[in-house]
């Protein structure tokens, strides 16, 4: 499931592709169960390892450290559906890098959001972010984190869906309409953004983006409640976002690939001293 030249051709173009039933009806209806066992969780309660969390921008809950939620999330750590796509665009193959595994997860987390809430406007490329960049150079790319966004239910018009400004992770200056939509700005979304385009995607069906395009989300209108979840790959030399670590309990029934995405790095200690 390597990228076809057509999405890597859109890719570069866009910032973004979406990959359609990147997950069954099955695989969606486990990852929702497990989330429907967590539940009700408030901000700053731990259910096991994961942990509720909000970025403060009417953005609905975060269930940090997703993968700890169950088998359904533990699959998705290197999906069949999009890991091979996320390895090309991250890069590092014959370098230093890939030896050591070529990937490193510095954030997941599944996120609920409402009617009324949304997120702002954030990221784009005239940040010039080392940990977020767009990068293709000497024939290859070196993007410094590809997000894989994953719809949980059906995501319309209404629904509150991803926005992005295709293109936006070459700009080389500011969107006029930043500091209005910025994320952190109370009730701030990326409506009426000139340029911004909704995602609308089915239950199952896969984001992919480099996190430095613009994005952010329109407001939910529609009743009910809209399920995502985000997995951030970034090099194996990264760090955790947050502050997270993986348990150990996680990592002792992970399968060698995908402990080697979650915890690329293992710290080397110096051995006691004797006498």
């Amino acid at each position: 499931m390597k990228p076809t030249d057509r999405e890597i051709y859109l890719f570069d173009l866009r910032g973004y592709l979406v990959l359609k039933n990147a997950l069954s009806a099955q695989e969606v209806a486990a990852c929702n169960a497990a989330i429907d066992a967590m539940l009700p969780i408030e901000e700053e309660e731990w259910v096991g390892y994961v942990h509720g969390h909000s970025f403060k921008d009417n953005d609905g809950t975060n269930l940090q450290q997703i993968y700890e939620g169950g088998p359904p999330f533990e699959n998705l750590i290197d999906h069949p559906s999009w890991i091979e796509k996320v390895k090309h665009f991250v890069g590092g193959e014959g370098t230093f890098d890939w030896e050591h595994g070529p990937l490193f997860i510095d954030e997941n987390f599944a996120n609920i959001r409402g009617p009324g809430q949304a997120i702002g406007l954030h990221s784009g490329g005239h940040h010039g972010i080392k940990r977020i960049q767009y990068r293709y150079h000497n024939g290859r790319f070196q993007c410094g984190q590809i997000n894989i966004l994953i719809a949980l239910t059906d995501i319309g018009p209404g629904d509150g869906a991803t926005m992005v400004v295709p293109g936006s992770h070459k700009a080389n200056f500011v969107h006029p309409d930043f500091e209005k939509h910025k994320m952190r700005g109370g009730e701030a979304s990326v409506d009426d953004v000139e340029g911004a385009i909704e995602v609308h995607l089915q239950a199952g069906d896969v984001l992919l983006f480099v996190d430095c395009i613009s994005h952010g989300s329109a407001k939910r209108i529609n009743k009910g409640y809209r399920r995502i979840a985000v997995y951030r790959y970034g090099p194996s030399w990264g760090n955790f976002r947050h502050g997270y670590e993986p348990s150990p309990e996680l990592l002792a029934r992970l399968t060698p690939e995908r402990r080697q995405i979650v915890y690329p790095r293992k710290p080397r200690l110096r051995p006691p001293l004797i006498g």
